[in-house]
């Protein structure tokens, strides 16, 4: 009896504990499947920044965040995600992107997935315990500032490696190792100029005989501890981004520090400290697949990294067998722990381009209204799905297996009109997946964070015509008005009711302060050709949610194929964007204005969070002999043109942009960090298309990856026909570098610039031996121009170089800069804004400013009209006369000639014949003395002035006899010889008057 009470007992408190889970289960740990960061900031109480945050799960895509707590220390705010995440990145940052620390910082320390941390204004520490506020003190530097750098490098190669140290906001100065310690090299120098600044800007750099910025390690860096006495004493090592305050902060434990795949079955491996060299080096090293050791053929030691005869840094490993690309590989060694291998030179071998080179025109969403075919190329991807979304905020969709099928190419067919519908990829790279936008897609939620499917035909506005744009046929032709989108109508007084948008590209009629003009009707008048909008795709740096007003250039590309969500009505709405920009392309060709696009494919907003390196990770960008991501950007993710699928993704997004938007050229930025080759298969693709579509870009020469004669810059000009650089030499010589506020040029008093001047105006083609830009070239291949988005506007620049300056004396200056531009053999090029003294208050790097300072300001317009009109006649002048667009460098040879002029002063003739339009000896003339000069005409006779120091056109301002010219001081002049030849002018109405009089006689006789 006692045993079956007993089990019946049992049987009772089983079943009461197994119910009691149901009822009460047992709480789950946050850790397992969420991540918790709460982030505490004490906020400067001397600003009234309004300070929030940017947010990011390490390699994934970011998202504004608000303080919206606050307790003792300050203002906080609490994230939460639903997945597990190790690392999570962090800015505090204005709308405006003014960040409170220069560097991205990671939280990596969580505990049961939370983490709490604290922040200092200005400090780049992250405190996960609170630290005291009292104790710590605005830092207030003196004078000068002495500071001491310790420099390791783990290679042990100093030679060249200095210092640039800059107190924030001023000018920087170059700083060299001058003695050693254990451990490194060491600095030790006082930085001038520092009072009421609060830290010290930093870059460690290598120099070489020829270029001081020959490389560069990191980007800006910033010192913001000091001690007591006002000094600063730092560490920094070799491939480490941190600036540290104490030895004791650093790891220099032995380790690898970078494995790559540089071949099928070649993995190169670097250790930070040497190792010792054997005669078998097999017998150290481990490389596994998956957790598998495999085979090796061979492990030497790379003798470009001996440290001595028996000691290296790298090594180089081969194995008998092919390795997957779709798995993961790690290295070992006794000693020096285990890496993983990521992908390197492997992406640029020929075996890899056989085996996964894909050269469909297919990827990406492929709409009918029966079915969408969707195809991503992931090649070391294991797995892939397609992921469908049933609305933008939704943080988990449906998911479908992709079937994998050649050259790593993965499709899945959808039944039916998918029209609408939100998408992204998934791939599995090696045991983790990742979750991308297709690079492809057509259109984008809010913030870009998702593609959409689109039936492209309904996004078309009702008068779209995909067939017309304004007649054009040779480059020189052109006259490009550079435009920021937000920049046109921002301003209050612009007249214009879609502020900030494309839509208000399209309004006409809009009116500013005093009845001028303004938009579209004021670029219409002006008589420019071309209308280059900076960048209009996808961009990373504005919150598409907010309604806070932000402003951006737009230079960190997120999605490649889909226009900018912050310039549309309805950010929200995908096809809303697609359409209103069509609508302003439109609406600018039926206004005469061809359209440019600014492409930004040489880098993205983060290399990590990018579509491209979720999918394919290591292969869309450059790296280094180091393996390291190379930074000819400045924003630290330079893209490899020059692999094929990069090449082919460039290649098809412009041509894409060109037929469905029916865009009429395209501005490369940073074109240096190209290649020649895909540059002229960029060129070939869209003469296809349309060849009178431009092509023009920054050919600076920059510090990557690439062999200087592929680079697709200024020095390889020649071997891009029909491709055109901007022309930096005329840029300076008219006004003075730009890198230097205070330097002048040709137009405001400095000396001897002369022939800089004139290898701009023969459009930068090898002239003589002493007038040449970049030799071998056309001159449709040189834009020339003063001003751009970038640097100080033409008028800041005058204000800086000549402060005791009248605004009148400005006034003449910037006139005689625009009539050089206007009148020089090439591409000329404007500044939306140039043509009445636009000002940016002096800020000289106004891509995240504020409205006030980047928009066009319509009453500076009025105020300066008589400018606007002076640019206006230069303008009509050039489109009216083919002496000032010769097509070829022999045509510019043959009819420009230099005349003999006082110093600072610049004189030639266009003479002859060409283009089978007939002149004959038209004189221009440029002053820059600050005194009048006389020049010697090559005819004696009557001349007529169409261009002098107030007024600029086509029409006779007045007549002179004789064969000498006095020009005023600050001026430019334009003349045509009238005598008693049949010139032009006389020519024209002499076959009026005839055509008129055989008409008469013809009525008569009828």
């Amino acid at each position: 009896m006692k045993r079956k009470n007993l089990s019946v007992l049992s049987f009772v408190l089983i079943f009461l504990f197994t119910n009691l889970i149901f009822l009460f289960p047992f709480k789950q740990t946050f850790a397992q499947t969420k991540t918790k960061l709460i982030i505490h900031y004490a906020k400067d109480p001397n600003t009234d920044k309004d300070w929030n945050l940017w947010i990011w799960p390490y390699g994934m895509e970011g998202k504004k965040y608000e303080f919206t707590h606050k307790d003792d220390f300050g203002p906080y705010a609490i994230i939460e995600f639903e997945e597990a995440y190790d690392k999570v990145g962090f800015i505090v940052r204005t709308d405006n992107w003014e960040k409170d620390v220069a560097e991205d910082r990671f939280v990596d320390k969580f505990k049961n997935g939370v983490a709490e941390i604290w922040l200092l204004p200005g400090d780049p520490e992250i405190y996960y315990s609170k630290p005291d506020k009292k104790s710590i003190k605005k830092t207030s530097l003196g004078e000068k500032t002495k500071v001491t750098v310790h420099y390791f490098r783990y290679d042990g190669n100093y030679e060249g490696w200095n210092l640039w140290v800059w107190p924030f906001g001023k000018e920087g100065s170059a700083y060299y190792f001058t003695s050693e310690d254990k451990y490194g090299k060491v600095a030790e120098f006082y930085v001038e100029g520092t009072e009421g600044v609060d830290k010290l800007g930093i870059i460690t750099r290598r120099s070489t005989k020829d270029n001081p910025w020959a490389e560069k390690e990191f980007g800006d860096r910033f010192i913001t501890k000091f001690k007591e006495d006002g000094s600063a004493e730092i560490w920094l090592a070799q491939g480490d981004e941190k600036v540290h305050y104490s030895p004791s902060e650093l790891d220099l434990s032995p380790k690898f520090v970078a494995a790559t795949l540089d071949d099928m079955n070649i993995i190169s491996a670097e250790t930070n400290i040497p190792f010792v060299l054997k005669n078998d080096l097999k017998e150290d090293i481990v490389v596994k697949v998956e957790g598998k050791q495999i085979k090796l053929s061979k492990v030497e030691p790379d003798k470009n990294y001996l440290v001595s005869n028996n000691k290296g840094r790298k090594l180089i490993i081969t194995t008998y067998d092919k390795l997957p690309l779709d798995k993961t590989i790690t290295v070992e060694k006794i000693g020096y722990g285990s890496i993983i291998v990521s992908y390197g030179k492997v992406f640029s071998s020929e075996e890899f381009d056989k085996l996964y080179y894909y050269d469909g025109n297919d990827l990406g969403a492929n709409y009918s209204k029966e079915q969408t075919l969707f195809k991503v190329w992931a090649p070391t991807a294991s797995e892939a799905k397609l992921v469908i979304y049933s609305k933008w905020e939704d943080k988990a969709g449906q998911e479908l297996p992709m079937q994998k099928g050649e050259k790593g190419v993965w499709s899945y067919t959808l039944k039916g009109d998918q029209h609408g519908t939100i998408y992204t990829y998934k791939v599995k790279i090696g045991s983790k997946w990742n979750e991308a936008v297709d690079p492809y897609a057509r259109s984008v939620t809010v913030n870009g964070d998702k593609g959409v499917v689109l039936d492209l035909s309904r996004t078309n506005p009702e008068k779209w015509d995909p067939n017309f744009k304004p007649p054009f046929k040779n480059a020189v032709d052109a006259i490009i008005y550079e435009l920021h989108v937000r920049d046109l109508s921002i301003h209050p007084d612009s007249g214009i009711k879609n502020k900030g948008k494309f839509l208000g590209l399209a309004e006409t009629g809009t009116k500013g302060p005093n009845g001028t003009s303004t938009g579209l009707d004021h670029i219409k008048d002006l008589g420019v050709t071309h209308v280059q909008l900076l960048p209009i795709f996808d961009f990373a740096s504005i919150d598409e949610t907010s309604t806070k007003p932000q402003f951006n250039w737009g230079y960190d590309p997120k999605n490649y194929n889909a226009p900018e969500g912050s310039y549309s009505t309805n950010p929200y709405d995908p096809i809303s964007r697609v359409k209103e920009l069509k609508t302003a392309i439109q609406a600018l060709h039926d206004n005469g204005l061809r359209v440019i696009m600014d492409v930004v494919y040489n880098h993205m907003f983060s290399a990590d969070a990018s579509n491209f390196n979720k999918l394919v990770p290591g292969y869309f960008f450059r790296t280094g002999h180091d393996g390291k991501l190379t930074n000819g950007s400045g924003c630290g993710n330079d893209t490899a043109s020059e692999r094929k699928m990069m090449r082919k993704f460039i290649i098809d997004s412009v041509t894409y942009w060109a037929k469905e938007y029916n865009i009429d050229g395209f501005r490369f930025d940073l074109m240096g960090l190209h290649d020649v080759e895909t540059m002229n298969e960029v060129r070939k693709a869209l003469d296809k298309i349309d060849p009178t579509i431009i092509i023009i870009g920054e050919g600076w020469d920059l510090n990557t990856a690439l062999s200087p004669d592929v680079k697709a810059n200024q020095k390889n000009a020649y071997k891009m026909p029909r491709i055109a650089h901007f022309n930096d030499t005329i840029r300076d010589a008219i006004k003075g570098s730009v890198f230097d506020k205070t330097d002048a040029g040709f137009v405001n008093g400095k000396d001897y610039v002369e022939f800089k001047v004139k290898s701009g105006i023969v459009g930068g083609i090898e002239y003589s031996g002493q007038i040449y830009t970049w030799g071998r070239i056309e001159p449709d291949q040189s834009v020339v121009y003063c001003e751009a988005h970038d640097n100080n506007t033409l008028y800041d620049k005058l204000k800086f170089t000549n402060p005791d300056a009248t605004e009148e004396e400005i006034k003449a200056m910037h006139k005689l800069s625009g009539a050089i531009v206007l009148t020089s053999q090439g591409i000329p090029f404007i500044h939306a804004g140039q043509e009445f003294m636009r000002t940016k208050q002096g800020n000289e790097n106004s891509y995240n400013a504020s409205d006030e300072i980047n928009r066009l300001d319509w009453e500076r317009k009025a105020k300066y009209l008589d400018v606007v009109e002076y640019y206006k006649g230069l303008i009509k002048l050039r489109k009216e006369h083919p002496a000032f667009r010769m097509t070829t460098s022999d045509m510019i040879k043959r009819h420009l000639e230099f005349l003999n002029a006082p110093k600072n002063v610049i004189a030639y003739v266009l003479k002859d014949k060409a283009n089978g339009d007939e002149w004959e000896n038209i004189v221009v003339a440029f002053n820059g003395n600050t005194s009048e000069q006389t020049i010697k005409l090559p005819k004696k006779g009557k001349w007529a002035i169409v261009v002098d120091e107030n007024k600029a056109g086509t029409e006779v301002i007045r007549t002179i006899t004789g064969d000498t010219l006095k020009l005023p001081a600050k001026s430019a002049y334009v003349l045509y010889y009238k005598g008693s030849s049949f010139n032009f002018v006389y020519i024209a109405l002499l076959i009026g008057l005839i055509v008129g009089i055989l008409a008469s006689r013809k009525v008569a006789i009828n």
